[in-house]
This record gives C-alpha cells, structure tokens and sequence, in this order.
C-alpha cells in the first residue's frame, strides 16, 4: 500500500492545497485508530507477563502500546510521504504527539510527575516536528537566541530544556534500572533476604553515581571549575551532614553483618515490634499498635538491642499466676499445663512448664512457662488465651482463686481512773 502513495496522490485533484492535507490527516487518524485496535486486543495477553514491573506499569500499558504501534505506523507512512508538502508536516505532528503522549505515559509508569515529564515529552515533540519540517537546526537556532545573561554565561531556553530534558530521562533511567535490578535480585534463588537488600541498596548507589558522572558528559559540565566549591561543599557535608552519612554507613553495615534483617522482633529502648524495612537513613519497626517508629540506623549501632530473634525464632513467655492454699496443688498444675497446651499458637516442642516459685501472703504462686515461634504476633495475646482457659478449668474443678485478705484487731480503748472532785471540802 505505501509505495502507491505517490501514484495515489497523482491522481487526486488538489488545485486548492487542500486535498492532499485532508488525505494526510486521514491517514494519521486511520492508523492512531488501528494501532488503538491493535493494543486493545495486545494488551490482556501482556498482562500476566509484565506484572513484574508493578502494577503502574500494568494499568497503562494498553496505553502506552497504542501510541507506541501509533507512533510506528505514522512513521512508516511519514517515510513514504512525498517531503516538502503540508501533508508530510501533518504526518509529522502526528508522530511527535504519539511519542510525547508514548513518553508521558512511560515516565508516569515510573512514578515522575507530571511536571517533569513535560519538558521531555516537548523536547521530544519539537524535535520530530522540526525534523519533519527541514531539520533541527531552524528550531535550535530559535530557541537558541532566547535567553538572558548572567556574567560570561547566557543561559538560553535550548539550553534549559536540553538539562530538563537530560535530567529527567537519566531520572526515569535510574528509577527504571533500580526496579528491574531489584526484581532481578528478588528473583534470586542464592540471597536470603538481608543480603538481597543489601544487594538491592549497593546497586541503587552505583546507578546513582554512574548516571551522575553521564549527566556531567551528556551536559559538557566541566568538574575543574568546581574544584573550590566541591571542596567547601566536602567540608559542609563533613560537618552539616555527619549524621545522615553516619546512618548511611550504620545501615549497610547492619545489612552486611545481619544482626538486625526485616522481619525480626527488636525491643529498642520503649520500641517493641517487628522490623519492616531497613532504610538508607533509618530502620522501620511496627508496633503491635498498628504505629511506625522510625529509629535512626546509627542508634541500633550504639544502643542496647533486644533481637527476639537473631538466632531463633522460638521466645519463652512467662504467664503469672496464683492459686489458694487450701486446693489441690498436683490438679492445679495439670490445669494450669493443659491451659497453656490448648492454646494454639504455644508449641508443642519445647513443652509448656509450670513452677512453683514462691509461697505468697495469701496464695501460692505458680508460673507457666510457654513457647512461641511467632513473636510478631504479639505476646500480651498469648498470656491473655491462656488465661481465659485457665479461668474457665480452675471454676469447672473448683480450684479457687483467692485475693488478699486482711484481719484487723482493733484493742480496746484504756480505761482512765477516776479525776478527783476538787471542789469538795475536806
């Protein structure tokens, strides 16, 4: 079909110059039509092997796929399109929206604003107009006189859209290169999962460091005119930002050593919870309470941690509790031990206990010593089952429960003697 195109338009009267531009603009709709038809009947099909890339990448991707094929079959047709002609230009402008639109909705699938995706998705626009229209150069050398100047420098619009342009593609670059690495090393079969995000965190420095030193080249920024500014800039970050830093090195120094790795339970200072996430700058422990406390990496390097489970996940629970002396001791016992066997969440193996350990004012004291293998789960919860169990056994089998008594012995008041009668005569 697109070899005739030439023929076709030969025979078609345009003695207005308008015909042909219709043609163009028709031709442009027909093919944006189907490749949305195209991307419609793609689209489902792709769904369950890109769901890897998070679920932003899913919703749009019917999108994504229509200005993509759209943005192919305008080209070909562009290709094909007598140059130099108004339709040509039409077919341009067709091609430029689908790859800004194509552009917009990629930087979007990585979570970058709209108003960063703007000068990109423009810059990309203008340039594919502009080369449809005779060439880049007209376009630059406009944008290029438009600008002011500061000092020996003149800052132009080209040139503040090239940085824009430029910082937010190595953006979009780095956000897509540490989400396909980080699946890539989720997918590992040979990390545990400390080591997969410490791999994780020393992948995300080194595509930081990397796309800088290419922004730096692709700008033609010279680092030898920085040469006092970085070392003033060296010396603030030395002072201003010790802490930040000194968490960055405590966190990837907890990562490497694995004292502390997501999902342990920790106790640090009045924090008690299981952690969720080890950060660049701090560690996220969730409460029982549903709360978040964000604790600074480097505390967790300088304070006294409880780690419930470093090397085991099995924690003892000790359950208090109290019966009368007049009971039977050996049955309370049992009780108190089949309690704590009812519970579902007390392991079998180590086998719940029962101790007596002291004889108190007005009962005697028992403690039942239990297991758990999920400390996350809470503990208070554990205590609280067992003794809604034990409540329910001890008042079944009469064993009773007694509460502090005191006798009091109140002495009678003294009997004074008699006063004499001062007022008598003798």
């Amino acid at each position: 079909m697109m070899p005739g195109i030439d023929w076709l338009l030969a025979h078609v009267p345009d003695d207005s110059g308008i015909i042909h531009p219709l043609i163009a603009l028709a031709f442009a709709l027909l093919l944006h039509l189907a490749a949305a038809g195209f991307a419609r009947f793609i689209a489902p099909r792709l769904h369950p092997r890109t769901h890897v890339m998070g679920p932003a990448f899913t919703q749009r991707l019917r999108a994504m796929l229509r200005y993509a094929l759209s943005a192919l079959l305008i080209g070909i047709a562009a290709a094909f399109w007598p140059h130099a002609s108004v339709g040509h230009l039409i077919l341009g402008i067709g091609l430029g929206l689908s790859v800004a639109l194509l552009a917009a909705y990629a930087l979007r699938t990585l979570a970058i604003p709209r108003w960063a995706a703007l000068p990109l998705a423009l810059l990309l626009f203008l340039s594919i107009v502009s080369g449809t229209s005779g060439g880049l150069a007209p376009v630059g050398a406009m944008l290029d006189t438009v600008g002011i100047s500061l000092g020996k420098r003149r800052v132009t619009l080209l040139g503040l859209l090239s940085i824009a342009a430029t910082c937010v593609a190595l953006f979009a670059l780095v956000r897509l290169a540490n989400r396909l690495i980080g699946r890539s090393i989720d997918h590992t079969d040979g990390f545990d999962p400390t080591q997969k995000l410490l791999a994780q965190k020393l992948a995300a420095i080194a595509v930081i460091v990397a796309a800088f030193f290419i922004g730096v080249d692709l700008l033609g920024i010279d680092l030898t005119a920085f040469a006092v500014f970085s070392g003033a800039l060296g010396l603030a970050v030395g002072f201003g930002l010790q802490k930040t830093f000194g968490n960055l090195i405590a966190g990837i120094i907890l990562l490497m050593d694995r004292s502390i790795k997501p999902g342990d339970v920790i106790v640090v200072g009045d924090s008690f919870g299981w952690v969720n996430k080890i950060g660049v700058r701090a560690v996220s422990v969730i409460t029982r309470d549903g709360k978040e406390h964000l604790i600074p990496n480097e505390n967790l390097m300088t304070q006294e941690v409880e780690n419930w489970s470093y090397s085991d996940r099995n924690v003892r629970v000790r359950i208090p509790v109290g019966v009368g002396y007049d009971c039977d001791l050996t049955l309370a016992q049992s009780l108190m031990r089949q309690a704590a066997l009812d519970c579902q969440r007390v392991l079998r193996e180590p086998e719940p206990n029962v101790w007596l350990i002291g004889f108190g004012d007005s009962r005697v004291d028992h403690e039942i010593l239990v297991w758990i293998s999920d400390p996350e789960g809470g503990v208070s919860n554990v205590k609280s089952d067992v003794l809604n169990r034990l409540w329910h056994l001890f008042r079944d089998n009469g064993i009773i429960i007694p509460y502090p008594q005191r006798v009091i012995h109140a002495a009678p008041a003294p009997v004074s003697p008699p006063r004499p009668d001062l007022s008598a005569t003798p």
